[in-house]
């Protein structure tokens, strides 16, 4: 029997992904549970197993393409039998797992205007009015068969399935436009040649992350902390770490500070729940760490933060980041962040508007250090100063609380005594 399988549910919400690279070909024997492909999500790279052990009959998705949860990917069967040409209609029996329940299918395969195609991954083609007059009308419109271009619904289509009901008779009607289904694509402007990028893979995810989580938590706090002891202190705890394997940069130090700092103020390792409307405050501190990567910002995040040597955070910083640039992250290091700690000083920048790691309720961004003059009793003296940037949920906390968490981190980020505890 021939398998269709299908993309998979991949979990995190998640709804489509785009093939990186078909580690198969057609002709290809396989084992049950080897890796077939590796298609990108918003989140990470993921490896597919194969669900069944057989030949690999037919592959119908090329790399590059962005396919959806459901789709069909390839056909596995017996060396000799015959795959279809195109894949047949879904079956929705099962929610897909990822390795999912799988469905065979006899049926000869339609194009999806012609075909009913499934609720659970496809819609009707219709323009806004007349969705707006199916409502009104109340007809169910998901259950229309259009007679428009490329299967579009028409208000024809919707006011035929009243069967004459007196409301749809009186309704004024607007003249839908006829939808050409050839797109054409212009590769000039009036200036000359463009180039048209489409938003996918992390950047897409990011996109639409970063609007929402802006429309909600648009809110900055700025401020500046001396750490010319803190810069003095990691100078020598850097060639301890050497001989420990480990590169001791700022960060861990800001990690602890930042710890110490949302134990007194918890309304900042918190995430806010719309539907119920209520913050919910963390009793957990995992750290969301932003890694700058050449598909993107990825957030992979260091779980339990407070269980950690200086020593270790500072290992687990490094191996995060080398596998956020390698993309081999797995889906579970990308999840369950309470707060995010994110860095600009790296490429010469001091303050910014970092934008909150929805549904989380505040985001750091630490500048670049620089030497600035500064009054110390009565005298100016040349201090280390690192610009630190606030975003939080103004749902949740106000100004004067951003001001209080800052100044808590600024007074820990400063003390000498609190510095030296952390000696490795």
């Amino acid at each position: 029997m021939v398998t269709e399988f299908r993309l998979p549910d991949l979990g995190e919400g998640l709804t489509e992904a785009e093939i990186v690279e078909w580690v198969v070909k057609e002709g290809s024997v396989v084992k049950e549970h080897d890796t077939i492909l590796k298609v990108e999500t918003a989140k990470a790279i993921v490896e597919v197993p194969s669900p069944v052990s057989g030949v690999i009959l037919k592959i119908y998705r090329k790399q590059g393409e962005t396919v959806k949860v459901g789709e069909v990917l390839v056909a596995i069967g017996k060396k000799g039998e015959k795959a279809p040409a195109a894949p047949a209609p879904q079956k929705v029996t099962e929610k897909l797992g990822v390795v999912g329940k799988l469905e065979t299918s006899a049926q000869v395969w339609q194009p999806p205007i012609a075909a009913k195609a499934s609720a659970a991954y496809t819609k009707v083609l219709a323009t806004p009015a007349v969705r707006s007059l199916a409502k009104k009308l109340g007809v169910n419109i998901e259950t229309l068969n259009g007679t428009g271009p490329s299967g579009r619904v028409t208000e024809d289509d919707v006011v035929a399935a009243t069967k004459g009901n007196v409301l749809a008779k009186e309704m004024p009607r607007e003249s839908t436009p006829p939808v050409s289904a050839v797109k054409s694509v212009r590769k000039y402007d009036f200036y000359g040649y463009i180039e048209r990028e489409p938003l996918k893979g992390i950047r897409k995810a990011t996109a639409e992350h970063m609007e929402l989580a802006h429309n909600t938590v648009p809110v900055t706090s700025m401020d500046e902390v001396d750490v010319t002891f803190l810069f003095e202190f990691r100078e020598k705890e850097k060639i301890k770490g050497q001989k420990k394997k480990a590169h001791i940069t700022f960060l861990p130090y800001i990690i602890k500070a930042c710890l110490d700092a949302l134990k007194e103020h918890p309304r900042f390792n918190a995430a806010f729940d719309d539907s119920a409307r209520e913050f919910i405050i963390k009793k957990y501190w995992n750290f969301g760490i932003a890694v700058d990567t050449p598909d993107g910002l990825i957030v992979p995040v260091i779980k339990g933060v407070e269980q950690k040597s200086i020593i270790n955070l500072a290992k687990e910083i490094e191996l995060i980041a080398d596998k956020a640039a390698k993309r081999t992250l797995d889906l579970a290091e990308l999840k369950g962040s309470t707060f995010t700690i994110t860095n600009i000083g790296v490429l010469g920048g001091k303050f910014a508007t970092p934008v909150v790691n929805y549904p989380d309720t505040a985001i750091l961004l630490t500048g670049r250090i620089y030497d600035a003059p500064v009054v110390r009793d009565g005298k100016i003296k040349l201090r280390k100063l690192l610009p630190l940037s606030l975003t939080f949920d103004h749902r949740v906390n106000d100004g004067a609380n951003a001001q209080r968490f800052m100044n808590k981190l600024k007074s820990l980020l400063e003390d000498e005594k609190w510095i030296k505890k952390w000696q490795i």
